[in-house]
């Protein structure tokens, strides 16, 4: 008898769910386990890691004051202009001519951020590479260039490198142990996704609040598994209890015995 559905409305048991991963457990840590040491291997192995170097601009040079809001309206304008100067393609074009750099102006436009920590008119330049020795040579040269650049451009005294870029001893990306540990927690998500999916999917009536739920039938009786009433009776058979037939058995041969003897008298 197949069970009877409402179409508007599926009822998902929590309690099963929970116990399926409980019962599933091994299969949820062993996904932990593979997902973080893949996303781990692939990103030590596959990625190139990346080193960023990073030298600062200060944008108020000493034709301007700071005796009025206007002067630091205005630092806050420049620093809107310094931004799309630095990586103009004059700029960057004159960088890869003088360091004979195997890339164009697009390739070297996406490696180089600028960014403006708030509230000041400090300017910094962060450019990024495979190899951290070449990255702090990018930015550096960076810095000089822009700086003479603009100083031409708007006829005013240069801007001031504040400080130079330095060779990274660490990789900027990818990071090994935040991409491992993304990894072992999708691999136990998907694993409890699927476990999920079968407990829900799963149409076999089991219990007897099945029954009276699906079929609306009530149940009277239940009847034990055949398995362990086998068990039951080996129990009482190794206990002393000899089986019917053997007793049987036994009863005929003690009766032949008795007519052999007395055939022979």
């Amino acid at each position: 008898m197949e069970k009877q559905y409402d179409d508007e409305e599926i009822e998902i048991d929590l309690r099963a769910i929970l116990l399926e991963w409980r019962k599933r457990w091994w299969m949820i840590a062993a996904a932990l386990v593979a997902g973080a040491l893949a996303a781990g291997l692939f990103s030590r192995v596959i990625l190139s890691p990346v080193y960023e170097s990073t030298s600062m601009m200060y944008v108020l040079s000493k034709e301007t004051t700071l005796s009025s809001l206007a002067d630091l309206q205005m630092g806050t304008q420049l620093t809107q202009d310094y931004k799309v100067l630095v990586t103009s393609r004059p700029v960057l074009e004159e960088v890869i001519s003088e360091l004979g750099l195997d890339m164009d102006y697009e390739d070297l436009q996406a490696a180089v951020s600028i960014n403006n920590p708030s509230d000041t008119r400090i300017l910094t330049i962060t450019v990024s590479n495979s190899d951290p020795v070449m990255a702090k040579t990018i930015v550096d040269e960076i810095a000089q260039t822009a700086s003479g650049y603009i100083g031409s451009i708007m006829e005013m005294v240069p801007p001031k490198i504040v400080e130079e870029g330095q060779v990274p001893e660490y990789q900027s990306s990818p990071s090994v142990k935040r991409n491992a540990a993304l990894g072992g927690i999708a691999g136990a998500v998907l694993v409890c996704g699927v476990l999920t999916l079968l407990v829900i999917l799963n149409d076999t009536i089991r219990t007897e609040e099945d029954v009276e739920r699906y079929l609306g039938l009530t149940t009277l009786a239940l009847v034990p598994e055949r398995g362990k009433s086998r068990k039951g009776e080996g129990r009482k058979q190794r206990s002393g209890d000899a089986p019917a037939g053997e007793r049987k058995k036994g009863a005929s041969r003690s009766e032949t015995n008795t007519r052999g003897k007395r055939s022979r008298q």
